[in-house]
């Protein structure tokens, strides 16, 4: 087993953490469900997310790949199953087989990542079931308001990933600003934003200090001028591929 795996799940369970995101794509499902036997803690007290990668997608393919999945896990059902990308002409079939995998319990949720809202209103033209989340690319940097608008209003829950930007913009003023006035990091900072926006935020670290940090963010909140000022750090700043022009 890699050890940084298995050192980040053991040191995540032990702060608390009871969320663990991978993918298919990641090659570390096998390692993250190692990881989490070895801690001891009870499935049930786990929320476990993977994701379809592109390759495998198409109804048929999907079901394999799920089962895959699982094998992987060492489990026999994930908490919340999503399309990792928007992929054209294969999307609506990987869809219903998500859909399938739901109904028999394989998958507690089912949802998609990357998707745009071009792609969430197609889906809604024939999907049975709305996605319950969408997981996307989401910081001050990268503000999609309309994206988190018709989520909201179509009530499918905005996940966050890179909610801090990986670190390139730690330095930004304004940021700094808000983070001496609370007395908390800048990523603190960053992911307290997201929460205040009602994102579910699923930073990345392999450091056991900053592990515990970037839960220590719930004995402060950002007042509506705090948020105002990192909402206007928006510059579009993305840092993996745009699903905006996938057809």
């Amino acid at each position: 087993m890699d050890r940084s795996t298995r050192d980040a799940v053991k040191w995540a369970v032990e702060l608390g953490y009871r969320l663990f995101d991978t993918a298919s794509f990641y090659h570390n499902e096998k390692q993250v469900g190692e990881a989490l036997r070895a801690t001891g803690i009870p499935r049930s007290d786990v929320f476990l997310t993977t994701k379809l990668w592109d390759a495998h997608q198409g109804y048929d393919e999907a079901l394999r790949a799920c089962e895959r999945s699982l094998k992987e896990l060492q489990t026999d059902y994930v908490d919340l199953y999503l399309l990792h990308w928007p992929v054209g002409g294969k999307r609506a079939q990987s869809w219903r087989a998500l859909e399938r995998l739901l109904e028999e319990g394989t998958c507690r949720a089912i949802g998609v990542s990357n998707f745009t809202v071009r792609h969430l209103r197609e889906l809604g033209e024939t999907a049975q079931t709305l996605p319950a989340v969408n997981q996307v690319e989401l910081s001050p940097f990268l503000y999609q308001k309309e994206l988190l608008a018709y989520c909201h209003e179509h009530a499918i829950q905005v996940e966050s990933y890179s909610p801090l930007a990986r670190g390139r913009r730690l330095t930004e003023r304004e940021l700094l600003r808000v983070s001496a006035k609370h007395g908390k990091t800048p990523a603190q900072v960053l992911i307290r934003w997201a929460l205040e926006h009602d994102l579910i935020v699923i930073p990345k670290s392999v450091s056991r200090k900053r592990i515990g940090e970037n839960r220590d963010v719930f004995g402060f909140r950002l007042d509506a001028d705090d948020v105002a000022a990192l909402d206007a750090l928006d510059e579009g700043l993305r840092l993996t591929r745009d699903p905006t022009d996938v057809p």
